[in-house]
């Protein structure tokens, strides 16, 4: 790693409030990478050597069964995954792959184990870096298990309007193909989806979707603080467990 990326590596979540020692001890032989578009990072099954945290682009990461494959999520910067994997020395339980040119930092395995056994500063990072993870996971269960298709994609438009700046249009910044899967549908139902919330004032031409009758869509949707995620993924707001914490004290005030 060049020496002009350490400050950079160094504001992380991960490592802002560790040591000089343990950070040197950790990113001793970390490696920032860059990759472009459609490139395999690890397959699921495989053994996990690295950490990676995304730095810049996009990661889609896919789970199989027999002849199937879903998309499980879309990962924009600042974001670690396989963390669990790492922390437990085990295999992927899912495979990653660049959706375009992405910057990433591969940190070892052994240097992220090995260092919060001795340096709980960084053991109650990873913590709390797994505790977004883990809460992000449980909206999504609770979002796929209690809401219907129609519904699921209501609520998806609401979060993406209330991350871009609460405007009437919208920007879908997957493929419809990619969008089915996260939401766990067909491309078909998709579709469908789309039509029925045609008749919500939800307009769609090509990846812009424009959100005519707010308040309609608002009823059919009925947001949920403790499903969905308002939080902008923006500085400062750099991890999932930022985004957390933001929301929790959001939910908070307004119920004040």
């Amino acid at each position: 790693m060049r020496h002009t990326d350490l400050p950079r590596v160094r504001a992380l979540p991960i490592f802002a409030n560790v040591g000089d020692d343990t950070f040197n001890r950790v990113t001793g032989t970390a490696y920032l990478q860059r990759f472009p578009a459609n490139t395999t990072l690890l397959l699921e099954g495989d053994p996990v050597d690295f950490l990676y945290v995304l730095l810049d682009g996009q990661v889609e990461l896919q789970g199989t069964w027999k002849d199937k494959e879903t998309t499980l999520a879309i990962l924009r910067p600042v974001s670690t995954f396989i963390l669990a994997a790492v922390v437990l020395d085990a295999e992927a339980l899912m495979s990653a792959r660049t959706l375009e040119r992405c910057e990433i930092l591969m940190i070892s395995g052994d240097a992220i184990r090995a260092n919060m056994a001795e340096d709980a500063t960084l053991g109650v990072a990873v913590a709390r870096e797994l505790s977004g993870c883990y809460r992000g996971l449980v909206r999504a269960i609770k979002n796929q298990k209690l809401r219907g298709g129609v519904e699921r994609l209501a609520n998806y438009l609401l979060t993406l309007r209330a991350r871009s700046g609460g405007g009437e249009l919208v920007h879908l910044p997957h493929e419809k193909r990619v969008l089915a899967a996260l939401l766990g549908m067909t491309p078909e139902n998709l579709s469908r989806a789309f039509a029925t919330l045609h008749g919500y004032g939800v307009e769609v031409n090509g990846a812009d979707v424009r959100l005519v009758k707010l308040r309609d869509i608002e009823r059919l949707a009925r947001p949920d603080p403790l499903i969905d995620n308002y939080a902008p993924r923006a500085p400062p707001l750099l991890a999932e467990a930022d985004a957390e914490v933001w929301s929790t004290a959001h939910a908070r005030a307004g119920a004040a």
